[in-house]
């Protein structure tokens, strides 16, 4: 047993407890990985069959980890290591008859799920307009954690798309059940329905299993602990580890009052704390206990680090977004000079959208980086679509382009109508624009001249939420209402400050530069593999990781914390767990960043530094009075002119980058301007800084 002699105090408590209940408060960095494992390799090595061992983890990557440690402490083995869902799918696999299946039941994925609810919706004669597919399946999905019994589903569902919902999820059902399917949900659901009306199986299952143990158990929705329950109420033999101050899944449905409740549910518990760190120097525990303090919902533990001091928090502060970036990156060159490698640096931000602006400037300062958790943000499925429509507006003749966005959203314009529409243009000799005659996809191709005749007096902005209003794209995502589909949004709403910061670098409001611009910073950012390279992603990504240094950007209100929290019961607390849980990924060195002004989906705002900046020692922080080193060069206050100059047709203009024009056209705020043959014929807005009138 020298694995005993590798552990700390409180990891060897924890490790050598056997009988009863046992709640492990497990800190960032503490081991709790280690101690599972080891545990398990203990009760063994005591004479526990391994068979009688049942070890839960939330992903299948944690599994596999656990699963190959166990194999270098003890060799093979019957413990089941898995997943939730994968135990869930076990008993129903060992027990489908008692739950009406057949044996060769199959398992629906999400994808099916949606179809499945789509063709429902039109046997039941209802329009995505009432009620979005997306939505119902979310509730279905909320029903079958929750639990909830038809009274108590009569009860919340009061509202019209609700109760729309549940008569889908009624019909939904009887779907599965003629089908002989399944979905995830039920791989949960269905297992504690079986154990609730089968007490004979849930005893087998109990005698079986006469050792549980749960990691992330502050992650457990109800139906978890539900299962969980039931399965100890026996031999009562629970262990569970968790940390109550790293539970940021509440929009998912965890229940982190499920750790807190744990002894009130077992009232003989023994309660160990893991509070020794291997991971973060003191420095940045004192910052992340300092932080998380501040929440009354939690459980009392005070991280400690087996490390040296380590450096202050560093704290940056900047004119703008861009600005932000700029410094981060001359901070990560600085770090590099000194030895640290670029795949030990990761920078986290609360939103997907701002991903996009860190992107631009990695490519523009030739850094290596990589996204993790989401598409590259030119690369994303919508904001391809909507480039592609706004390329169409400016050449009709883009087959690739109108190939791409014509049947984007559905509007029932099928492979078949467009291979009839490419014959059709190849006999006449024509484009497939011109083709177009009839039929649904003349809808669309009036759409497009409807558009590019908008274009012609609207600013690039105003031209993107025209293109998202009428082509459909807006409503079909807001109708969607799903997790998803409000990330899709989001990032949407910041490509409108690429426009706006077009403009205002250029005054221009001309399409095709615009595109052409963009399309450079697209094809730089075709998805590369590096193998040195920076990581860039949300904090919600970055659980279970560690980095040697981490920047935190966009340290603003509003930003992070997230405005949403402000109106959400508990959303404060869950904000700053998702602080201390970014705090506590850094091994070494922690940035925390922000700007006084931000450009973030197409807005201009100006937000008061976070206050968990302000909830950090001060002591422990070093701010970099050196942050705003210079002016930016172009300050929205500056861009235009104090005065109106008024501009009329015949005008002679002079322009910073094109040179000398003339004036052909005045509409409001745009006018166009005649330059020479080489630069044509330019929209711009007229009281930019870049036009003087001669």
């Amino acid at each position: 047993m020298d694995y005993l002699d590798k552990l700390n105090k409180e990891q060897k408590e924890a490790v050598l407890h056997k009988d009863g209940p046992c709640l492990v408060i497990a800190g960032a960095g503490s081991g709790k990985t280690k101690v599972l494992t080891t545990r398990i390799a203990h009760l063994i090595d005591e004479g526990v069959a391994s068979y009688n061992i049942l070890a839960i983890t939330f992903t299948n990557k944690a599994a596999k980890e656990m699963r190959e440690r166990l194999q270098k402490l003890i060799g093979d083995n019957d413990v089941f290591v898995g997943t939730f869902h994968s135990f869930g799918l076990r008993i129903m696999r060992e027990n489908y008859m008692d739950l009406g299946l057949e044996r060769n039941f199959t398992i629906l994925d999400s994808d099916d799920v949606l179809s499945v609810i789509k063709k429902i919706m039109k046997d039941m004669g209802i329009e995505k307009e009432e009620c979005a597919p997306s939505y119902i399946r979310n509730r279905i999905s909320f029903i079958k954690n929750e639990m909830l019994t038809d009274a108590e589903i009569m009860q919340y569902f009061n509202t019209e798309v609700e109760q729309i919902a549940y008569k889908v999820y009624l019909e939904y059902q009887k779907v599965l059940k003629k089908n002989n399917s399944v979905d995830f949900d039920d791989l949960l659901a269905l297992p504690v329905k079986l154990f609730k009306e089968h007490a004979d199986t849930l005893e087998r299952y109990q005698n079986k299993f006469k050792y549980i143990l749960i990691d992330e158990y502050q992650d457990t929705n109800e139906v978890q602990y539900k299962l969980t329950k039931l399965l100890s109420k026996k031999s009562q033999n629970i262990f569970v580890v968790g940390d109550p101050d790293q539970s940021i899944y509440m929009f998912r449905g965890a229940n982190y009052k499920n750790i807190l409740n744990f002894e009130k549910d077992y009232t003989n518990a023994k309660v160990i704390a893991l509070e020794e760190n291997y991971r973060s120097t003191k420095m940045i525990l004192e910052a992340a206990n300092s932080v998380i303090k501040n929440n009354k919902d939690r459980k009392e533990k005070n991280l400690r680090s087996n490390k040296v001091l380590g450096a202050k928090i560093k704290y940056l502060r900047s004119y703008d977004e861009k600005h932000e970036i700029t410094l981060v990156i001359e901070e990560i060159k600085k770090l590099v000079d000194e030895g640290i490698k670029l795949s030990d640096i990761a920078v986290f931000y609360r939103t997907n959208g701002q991903a996009r602006i860190a992107e631009e400037m990695f490519i523009k300062a030739n850094v290596p980086y990589k996204v993790v958790g989401s598409y590259y943000f030119y690369q994303r499925k919508e904001i391809k679509d909507l480039i592609s429509y706004l390329r169409l507006i400016a050449n009709h003749n883009d087959e690739i382009s109108l190939r791409r966005v014509i049947n984007v959203p559905k509007r029932k314009i099928g492979p078949t109508t467009i291979k009839n529409l490419e014959t059709e243009a190849n006999i006449l000799g024509t484009t497939l624009f011109d083709t177009i005659s009839k039929g649904n996809e003349l809808d669309f191709k009036n759409l497009i001249l409807e558009l590019t005749k908008d274009s012609e007096y609207l600013s690039l902005s105003e031209l993107v939420d025209d293109v998202l209003e009428k082509s459909g794209m807006l409503k079909e995502l807001k109708e969607d209402n799903s997790l998803e589909s409000d990330l899709r949004l989001e990032n949407l709403m910041e490509f409108k400050s690429i426009t706006a910061s077009f403009e205002e670098r250029t005054g221009s409001v001309n399409l095709n530069d615009f595109l052409e611009e963009i399309s450079l910073i697209a094809d730089m950012s075709e998805h590369r593999e590096y193998n040195e390279a920076v990581t860039l992603m949300t904090i919600h990504s970055a659980k279970g990781l560690e980095f040697d240094v981490v920047f935190i950007i966009g340290m603003e209100e509003t930003i992070f914390p997230h405005a949403n929290s402000l109106m959400e019961q508990g959303g404060i607390e869950e904000e700053r767990r998702l602080m201390y849980v970014a705090i506590t990924r850094a091994r070494d060195l922690l940035y925390l960043t922000n700007a006084k002004r931000r450009m973030l989906y197409g807005k201009e705002s100006v937000n008061s530094p976070s206050r968990f900046i302000d909830e950090i020692s001060n002591d422990l922080v070093e701010v970099e009075n050196n942050s705003i080193k210079e002016e930016v060069k172009f300050q929205k206050e500056e861009m235009y002119n104090d005065t109106n100059v008024e501009y009329k047709p015949g005008d002679v203009v002079m322009h910073e980058t094109y040179g000398r024009g003339v004036v052909i056209d005045v509409d409001k705020l745009i006018m166009t301007v005649a330059f020479n043959s080489k630069i044509g014929i330019k929209k711009l807005m007229k009281n930019h800084k870049s036009i003087k009138k001669l």
